[in-house]
């Protein structure tokens, strides 16, 4: 039996690379892989060619936030027969979802993969302006997930904001992103040491985003005074501020800029820690890539990381806005650097995408089978 088809409807695609878009095209190749059929609505940019499947609708950039298009909520005709549709935004491209549920009847499942209200802090600097924007944002997110047959969760921490602070009675579930557990496993790191010229000796570090939300910069003052080099992959507009910060704290940094993502596995590998000082992830997608590929991490004991992260297993938290508390846990995880690589490891079958996606499956099953009768 083929898997049902599916329309996913998202503001944040290829060639942008974030947690939303390498899931998305994660689970299409999965869907595809499998058998089955699912069409990707996404922002259309001039800088990307869709593949098979992929349907780009008009837009604009967004200025405030990189990466980012404001795309129409047109509903493509070849995207648009289909046993179910899942929107993984409640903006514009998500809107186009509802509309093709709507018309055709179809059951609408929704993935919370941001709360909403955190986009305020990109709109403005002012305090009361930006508290009236999330209101706003919060009311709007609930009237979008209240349309949903179903919410697909990445984390319990993101199941608690989208049943209790939106408050709707759709039945939300927590389903994990997957890691794609073949690509992301432990890899020889001296080829990638020796190309970006990495000093010996141990070496902490994050990729990803350099926004302000990720508190980097929390890391950073962490990393004074301990004995390893700090690494950080990736951009965004924090970065000119954190490369000052290091050079204030005398760190011995190294900022590698955006890294191709068959890079990462070895990036991953090199690391003896990684460090993941965000309080505002629905899941963190990248800590479960380190620890597929053996590494372990250290946590801010905040949002889904609180969740993502086991102590003792596949790292240790410590708690938001403790300097002090982030370096102590830094070097706990440098001690036990090998016993918690093992035990990393021994989690991958649980964290790969193909568990994932069995449970989507399952899913989109029972959201059909619920709307026939």
């Amino acid at each position: 039996m083929h898997p049902v088809s599916v329309a996913a409807f998202t503001d944040t695609y290829l060639p942008t690379v974030n947690g939303v878009s390498y899931t998305i095209q994660t689970w299409r190749d999965r869907w595809r892989d499998r058998g089955g059929t699912m069409n990707v609505v996404y922002p259309g940019s001039d800088e990307y060619d869709p593949d098979d499947g992929e349907y780009p609708v008009g837009s604009l950039p967004f200025p405030m936030y990189e990466g980012f298009r404001l795309g129409t909520p047109r509903i493509p005709t070849a995207a648009a027969d289909v046993d179910v549709v899942h929107a993984h935004t409640p903006f514009a491209v998500g809107l186009g979802g509802v509309r093709l549920a709507r018309r055709e009847d179809l059951p609408l499942v929704t993935s919370y993969h941001t709360p909403t209200a955190e986009y305020a802090d990109y709109l403005t600097s002012r305090p009361r302006v930006e508290r009236g924007i999330e209101r706003i944002a919060e009311r709007y997110e609930r009237w979008f997930l209240s349309r949903s047959d179903a919410i697909v969760c990445p984390s319990e921490d993101a199941k608690e904001r989208a049943v209790g602070n939106v408050s709707v009675d759709t039945p939300a579930v927590v389903l994990s992103n997957g890691v794609d557990v073949e690509f992301f496993s432990p890899t020889d790191p001296e080829p990638f040491r020796t190309r970006y010229d990495l000093p010996s000796g141990p070496l902490v570090g994050y990729t990803g985003r350099h926004g302000y939300e990720k508190n980097l910069s929390e890391f950073l003052r962490a990393a004074e005074g301990v004995d390893a080099t700090v690494v950080l992959g990736g951009d965004g507009p924090a970065r000119d501020d954190l490369e000052a910060l290091a050079d204030d704290l005398g760190l011995d940094a190294r900022f590698l800029g955006f890294l191709p993502r068959e890079e990462l596995p070895a990036f991953y590998s090199a690391l003896d820690a990684f460090v993941f000082p965000s309080p505002v992830e629905t899941q963190g997608l990248v800590a479960l890539e380190a620890n597929a590929c053996g590494t372990p991490v250290v946590a801010v004991d905040a949002g889904a990381l609180s969740n993502t992260v086991e102590d003792g297993v596949t790292g240790y938290h410590y708690a938001h806005d403790d300097v002090d508390g982030c370096r102590d846990t830094i070097r706990r995880v440098l001690d036990e650097r090998a016993t918690l690589a093992e035990s990393c490891l021994a989690q991958r079958e649980e964290l790969s995408v193909e568990h994932a996606v069995d449970k989507l499956a399952s899913l989109y099953e029972r959201v059909i089978e619920k709307k026939r009768t």
